[in-house]
């Protein structure tokens, strides 16, 4: 490939990153902004805003919220998106196509279709204004991302090995825990990452479903910009940046370790 050429394609991706990713960090200056609202240039720089949502209220009660659903959430949505993938991926299956139609359907169907369904589905069962039921919610719309990052994990699965423990005594649940789970681990692990960001980043299940003791994060920070723009928005914006930058290096650090394991047993 000439120079001039690939050069031209490395201008092309950082201004690609830039139009991308420029949006978000732009956000992160202004958090730091000694002025009581958002304006450019900075007045002066000021932790007030961090102080501000280090608070119990309103900020730190809703990430404790957030973080309860989002564990919770990803909690269920893992054990029944792997359960799902794994029976998916027999090749015997009948009506597969429109099991797994089925399956991530709550990825296609519109978000406020899926909250005004839960909404009257959950109140019969009295489970509106709960965290169980906000749990639940969450965990319907995150099956779909773990049940399609397990079925790619599985593509790659030999299933040698799994027969191979099978003629040794192991039983099917053994055999799981011991070959398929660690060999599929990465999959699982981005399945519950997707699952617990897409959770803690939703906010509209959540203004059908929840009470006021179940004000989550997006939530209170949707409230704030409807009634007016406080700079501790961004602030807390800020750090939720930060977190989802910790919890992408952690799964791309998952799947390095898991392939540098398969090519070690190679």
């Amino acid at each position: 490939m000439p120079t001039s050429l690939r050069r031209a394609q490395i201008a092309f991706c950082l201004l690609m990153m830039v139009f991308l990713i420029g949006p978000t960090f732009a956000v992160i200056p202004l958090s730091f902004s000694s002025a009581s609202f958002l304006s450019y240039p900075l007045p002066g720089f000021s932790l007030q805003w961090y102080e501000k949502i280090l608070q119990p209220q309103p900020w730190m009660s809703s990430l404790l919220n957030s973080l309860i659903i989002g564990l919770g959430a990803t909690f269920v949505a893992t054990i029944i998106g792997t359960l799902a993938a794994l029976g998916l991926a027999r090749g015997h299956l009948p009506a597969r196509s429109t099991i797994l139609a089925v399956v991530i359907s709550p990825m296609i169907v519109p978000v406020v279709i899926s909250g005004v369904g839960m909404y009257f589905f959950f109140a019969k069962l009295g489970l509106v204004a709960s965290f169980s039921g906000l749990i639940l919610a969450h965990a319907v719309l995150g099956v779909p991302f773990v049940v399609i990052t397990v079925t790619a994990t599985l593509k790659n699965l030999d299933a040698c090995l799994v027969r191979a423990a099978a003629s040794l005594g192991a039983s099917p649940l053994h055999a799981f825990r011991t070959v398929t789970l660690p060999l599929i681990a990465p999959g699982v692990i981005s399945g519950a990452l997707f699952a617990f960001v897409f959770s803690f980043d939703e906010v509209v299940v959540a203004l059908f479903i929840s009470g006021p003791g179940q004000r989550t994060l997006p939530r209170q920070m949707f409230d704030g910009l409807r009634d007016n723009i406080d700079p501790s928005i961004l602030a807390m914006s800020t750090l939720l940046v930060i977190i989802s930058i910790v919890l992408m290096g952690g799964g791309a650090l998952a799947q390095k370790r898991a392939a540098a394991n398969r090519a070690s047993v190679r």
